[in-house]
Order: structure tokens, then sequence, then C-alpha cells
């Protein structure tokens, strides 16, 4: 069976939802296909379930937050940015609230609100949502693609097609990267792609750490090649590793640098050593027949004190009364620059997304539309662009994709 329309948008994540949604707004004739038996699998994963769907931030900030690509990202965040986003959501009815940082969520704190959005929005312009629909092949005739075949053999004729298939990042939701595949045949450039906003693995056993939570921690990386920026933020330990959105953001930076690498973590970065070490003298003063484990406990938490002694060989049970000033000052810099051997990134399966893909330079900045091929549109984690954590990203999907679905018709 052979069916033609005006659109046809591959991927039914909030990419393709928004820009298929779009497109059929304006008038096209839109088909959606999506290989999962359900749509938007990984939009209901983001912010834990919460869906921090943007960052309400003034255009020149985001774009400087984006990195060095995001200079071509300025012209399409004109065109809808973190302030249409909000709108065009609470148009369809999704109350929202800005949280620190610039992070807006729905009010109710479910990603399944804004996919539900989503999902009426492209059902309301007669959108025809096609699931288990998985694409075999695309094909191309000249500098055009003339159809795509499903894996059931199905054919799918249309005058335009989006691109809207994710990275690589959580394959178990659909995003297994094959896209990118399927952008080389069509001559498209692929910078190299790689997990990103993951968490950052250690040589050190911190499992003693697992599940342990520490607010305001800066962190950098470095080597004799190279210094990362200094991020600082919540962290979470793990069985492997350090998670949490300082590592995660810093991963950014990490996901093209080798693994000859030393993190130090800054414990208290707002005091310098002087002020950490009279709070710390203080806290042993009053607690003085307790154990320094114990006393310390008062400042990091039990767990993360025993760890901070035993790395400096101090006893644990020893009395704060009985810690001479060398041993004090030890533990200040093992506090303010603890040093841990960064091994490798987590891998695609927990990685929040990818980082890399189809070169910017072949991408038409006002319209996502391809200079490769001339009916062909790519939108979302396709494209070579990134940002941390906190709603950068959702940001990108919805621009870049909002762009595509009113170009293309």
């Amino acid at each position: 069976m052979i069916e033609k329309f005006d659109v046809a948008v591959i991927g039914g994540g909030p990419a393709g939802l928004m820009a298929a949604g779009r497109a059929s707004e304006l008038g096209a004739r839109v088909v959606l296909l999506e290989k999962n038996s359900n749509l938007g699998i990984k939009l209901l994963m983001t912010g834990g379930g919460r869906c921090n769907f943007t960052n309400n931030s003034d255009i020149r900030n985001f774009i400087n937050i984006l990195g060095p690509n995001g200079r071509w990202f300025i012209s399409a965040l004109n065109i809808f940015s973190p302030e249409d986003a909000i709108d065009f959501f609470n148009s369809r009815g999704i109350e929202t609230k800005i949280e620190d940082n610039n992070r807006v969520f729905p009010k109710s704190n479910k990603a399944r609100d804004i996919l539900d959005a989503l999902i009426a929005y492209a059902q309301e312009g007669g959108v025809k949502i096609l699931t288990n629909s998985r694409v075999e092949k695309i094909i191309k005739k000249d500098d055009f693609i003339s159809k795509i075949v499903l894996s059931d053999g199905r054919e799918v004729l249309a005058g335009k097609f989006i691109l809207a298939c994710g990275g690589k990042s959580y394959p178990n939701s659909g995003s297994s990267g094959e896209v990118y595949d399927w952008l080389k045949d069509l001559g498209h450039e692929i910078n190299e792609v790689r997990p990103a906003l993951c968490q950052l693995l250690i040589n050190e056993d911190l499992s003693n750490l697992e599940g342990l939570s520490f607010s305001n921690v800066q962190i950098i990386a470095k080597n004799d090649n190279f210094k990362s920026s200094k991020l600082k933020g919540d962290v979470i330990f793990t069985r492997k590793g350090i998670s949490g959105p300082v590592a995660l953001n810093l991963s950014r930076e990490l996901t093209r640098q080798n693994n000859n690498l030393d993190l130090f973590l800054d414990f208290f970065p707002d005091k310098n050593k002087e002020e950490l070490k009279i709070e710390i003298i203080n806290i042993l003063n009053n607690n003085k027949n307790f154990s320094i484990k114990n006393s310390l406990g008062l400042l990091l938490t039990k767990r993360l004190s025993s760890f901070f002694l035993d790395k400096i060989g101090l006893n644990l049970d020893k009395k704060s009364s009985s810690l001479n000033k060398h041993e004090i000052e030890s533990l200040v810099n093992v506090l303010k620059s603890n040093k841990l051997s960064f091994i490798g990134l987590g891998g695609f399966d927990e990685a929040m997304i990818s980082s890399g893909g189809v070169s910017l330079q072949e991408i038409d900045n006002k319209t996502m539309a391809s200079k490769i091929i001339s009916n062909l549109y790519l939108v979302g984690e396709t494209l070579n662009l990134d940002g941390p954590t906190g709603g950068y990203n959702l940001q990108i999907v919805w621009t870049s994709a909002y762009l595509a679905g009113s170009s293309c018709f």
C-alpha cells in the first residue's frame, strides 16, 4: 500500500509532535511515523517525570549557555523563544511555574500533561499518527527524497520530510541512532555522536557513598593540557561515580576529552580555607567528647565524613578534642580540593542527550531545511547542538520543530 502526504514526520517524540502539529495547523496533510507502540516515551522521563520543558532565559543568555554552536541558533530563537514555548503550552491549558535557575515546569509536575498537549495539537490538525511503523529505508532520487519504506513493506510518499528521530541516548525509548546512518547515506556530514549529560565514572571505590547527595559542590576537571569550567551545584554519588546536575553539565565538556583527567571537588566553594578551618575548629570544640566522625557528620553527614577521614588516614573513632593542627589542615585541604580519577562517562543507556550530530553548516538556521537534500528538514537531537540541564535541550526541540513545521508547507 502506498500513501501520499504533503509532509511525513519520522519520530513520535516531542520534536515530531511539535513539527507535525505546526505543519498541519498551516493546512498540510501530515503523517507522523513512530516505531514504538506509544508516543513520547523519552519525554515522560524528563526532569524525573516532572518535565523541565524550557528555561526562561533571555535569548542572549540562552545562546551563551549553549556554547560555541549557540550563535547558529540566534535567528531560530528570535522566531520561537522560551517565552513562546511557555505561551504555547499555556494556550493549551498547561499552567506553568518557574523554579530556581529559571527552570520551567508544568504546575502539575507531570510530563504526561506536556505530552498530552502535544498529541492533542497534532490530532486537532488532522495528523495521521501511525505507531508501530518502523522506517526501513529512505529512498533518494538526485537531491531529494522520493519515498520512505517501512519494515512491513508499506511505502510513504510526501512532498517534504522531517526527521525527528532523536539521537542515541536512552536507546530503550527508541532513540537507537539509526537516523545518523540514514543521514550519512543521504550525503550529510555527522559530527561524532557521544553520550552527554550523564554520570562521571570514577576509578576510586565510592560504593559506601552510593545514593548520598550534597548541595553546592564545585567541580573542575583538568590535566596538563585541559582545564574545564568551574561548575557548581548539587552532586549525587553513585556506585560507579558522580551524578547530579553539576556532574551532568560537566559531562558535556568532557565528552570529547580523553580519560586521563583528574576531578577536583570543592565541597565548600563559598568559603575560603581559613573560613572553613575556623568552622571545623568550632564544631570540634563544641563536641570535644564526640568521635571526629560524629562531629564532622554535623557538617558533612557521617558517611561522607567517614570517607574523607579515611582518605587522609585519620582514625574515625578518634576524639574530636585530639585533632592537631596538621590533621585539621589536611581535612580542610581534602574538603576544598578532593581529587578523584576520571575514567570515562556513563553510556548512551543513561545519558540524557547525545552530543554531536548533523553539521550545522549543512542546515538553514531559519527553517531547519537541509542544504544537501532539497525536501528534508532536521530537528531536535539530530542536530549538532545541545545544552546543559535546565530545560535548554527541550527548548532546542520546540524551536527547531516549530520552524521546520512552519517552513515545510
